[in-house]
């Protein structure tokens, strides 16, 4: 397998945990659906100690790694990202989940899909894990061939035993049925008779090995039956875990096999957002099997968030009265006309914004800003980062102050106004602009200063965890502005209920630890009009911090 890995970044659309052959498929849907997403994988695919894969239509007889090497790849090739790691448990707070990894890293995700898959837990019998894959074996569909004709000695764990000593004598006339835990009925027996399978009672003690190959089986009473092939039913549990602190538990499957999550035939949990796919959920699924959950679950996962943007389009428009957020969201006026549509992706959405035949923008910077900046002094080579810049006006009035500013948008149309209005500006040599989706990519760096100026979205955007991430792109004794909506227009006065605007308290409890000081935490009304021509306001709140 491949040994590259992608750096795991703050925030995705979806993140997937597992990343075997449900995993993989399920990534790759997503991704070919432009959807931001990780996958995380802990390295430990169930068929690793298989030499192939079998069954699966054009990739007969390829090795595990092969395969999974193959897929990482085409992942990637749709913007996708592969993450070694081992997810350690995940919380929910609002509509986002917070997934955690062993190693102490954290990340973001509207949806998750789980593909974790299973543990085969195997009777107490020295020798026999270490022989599993290899010449103890559990599926003829996926082992069968490669043994067939050989002396195969079930190792009967359960009823579904007899079924599988039936099953495995389709390939081989010396099958033996070896009681263990196990003894089959009397109509069982008869069954397993008529086909020529001879039941053996009693304990197995262990294995006889003979230069690196199973030779027989040892009895507890020191009979050894020479057998080549050992057949075991595992119980199959669900690696699921992590997913306790969510409301997912792990419940014994109605076939009596092990424990998986139960899903809807789509891979839907009863956990809103979360989705599973292959043994996690489908204990007998196989790789061609676990794929198809994969890319289904992938494509449901699509259709929910298209559904919710698309609601939340409707809720913002009225909520504001047009189509977008207040675009000082990206460094706007105080008014916009509306967007021209409403994409679901962030990056179509405020392409769409910026890239009109009308400017929804004045040019001037936000007096917001203005005023929570306008005192500071510049330090040295005093450097600044603006937060959703827009079409720059903010930074180009940092920049005027004195500052190196480097300002941040998802949009290309947006940067190339500011770049233009730079020029005009005479500000070019002290402004730089980076095209980044905050949710996924922060710029990498310190500054002395760190401006959020309405950071609103009425697409995907991650508030809480980008303020998170600016707060500590601050250098020290550095300061950070956050300006943003604490309520709706006068003329709205209820917000959908998935809409909240932070109070400044909560502003600071979302960014604040130890080290740093609160200058400033206004709330100030500010004047608009309603889209009826009639004069409204709209609460706002500014809070400006002093990093130690």
């Amino acid at each position: 397998m491949s040994q590259h890995t992608d750096e795991l970044k703050d925030s995705y659309d979806v993140v997937v945990i597992g990343g075997g052959a449900a995993g993989l498929n399920g990534a790759m849907m997503l991704g070919r659906s432009r959807r931001s997403v990780a996958v995380i994988d802990g390295g430990q695919p169930r068929n690793a100690p298989a030499d192939a894969v079998h069954g699966l239509f054009g990739h007969d007889g390829t090795p595990p790694a092969e395969l999974l090497a193959r897929g990482r790849e085409e992942v990637r090739r749709y913007g996708g990202h592969v993450v070694d790691g081992e997810v350690a448990g995940a919380v929910r707070t609002g509509e986002r989940f917070t997934v955690t990894l062993t190693d102490g890293r954290a990340v973001g995700a509207r949806r998750l899909l789980v593909a974790t898959g299973l543990v085969d837990v195997l009777p107490d019998l020295a020798g026999l894990r270490e022989r599993w894959g290899r010449d103890v074996v559990h599926c003829p569909y996926c082992h069968g061939w490669e043994v067939r004709d050989r002396a195969i000695g079930i190792l009967a764990t359960g009823p579904n035993s007899v079924h599988q000593a039936l099953l495995f004598r389709q390939l081989s006339a010396d099958v033996t049925y070896l009681t263990h835990l196990s003894r089959p009925e009397d109509e069982q027996a008869e069954l397993m008779s008529a086909r020529g399978i001879e039941i053996v009672d009693g304990k197995v003690a262990g294995l006889e090995i003979t230069d690196d190959r199973i030779s027989g089986v040892r009895l507890a009473d020191d009979t050894v039956l020479p057998r080549e092939v050992v057949a075991v039913g595992s119980r199959m549990v669900a690696r699921a875990g992590f997913l306790e602190d969510l409301g997912l538990k792990a419940v014994e499957h109605p076939s009596g096999m092990g424990e998986h999550i139960p899903a809807d035939p789509t891979g839907r949990t009863d956990v809103a957002g979360i989705w599973v796919a292959g043994n996690v959920t489908d204990l007998a699924a196989q790789v061609g099997a676990s794929a198809a959950a994969g890319a289904l679950a992938g494509a449901q996962i699509n259709a929910d968030l298209v559904m919710a943007e698309a609601q939340q389009a409707v809720d913002s428009r009225r909520t504001t009265g047009h189509d977008g957020e207040h675009p000082t969201a990206a460094g706007g006026p105080d008014g916009m006309e509306p967007a021209p549509r409403s994409p679901s992706h962030p990056a179509e959405f405020w392409e769409s914004f910026y890239g009109g035949d009308e400017k929804p923008w004045s040019g001037k910077p936000n007096q917001a800003l203005v005023s929570e900046v306008g005192d500071l002094p510049v330090p040295d080579g005093g450097t600044a980062l603006d937060l959703g810049c827009g079409a720059g006006a903010d930074a180009i009035w940092l920049a005027g102050q004195g500052w190196d500013v480097t300002g941040v948008d998802i949009a290309r149309a947006a940067l190339d106004e500011a770049l233009a209005e730079a020029a005009e500006a005479g500000v070019s040599e002290r402004t730089r602009w980076l095209r980044r989706d905050l949710n996924t990519e922060f710029p990498e760096g310190s500054w002395d200063l760190v401006a959020a100026t309405y950071l609103h979205s009425p697409v995907e955007l991650a508030r809480e965890e980008v303020l998170r991430r600016a707060a500590a792109a601050v250098a020290p004794g550095g300061t950070l502005v956050v300006i943003g909506h604490q309520g709706p227009p006068s003329w709205q006065p209820e917000l959908p209920a998935h809409v909240h605007f932070p109070t400044t308290d909560e502003v600071i409890a979302a960014v604040v630890r130890d080290g740093w000081r609160v200058e400033r935490a206004e709330t100030v009304v500010v004047p608009l009009t309603a889209p009826d021509g009639t004069a409204g306001s709209r609460t706002d709140n500014a809070v400006r911090l002093r990093r130690c």
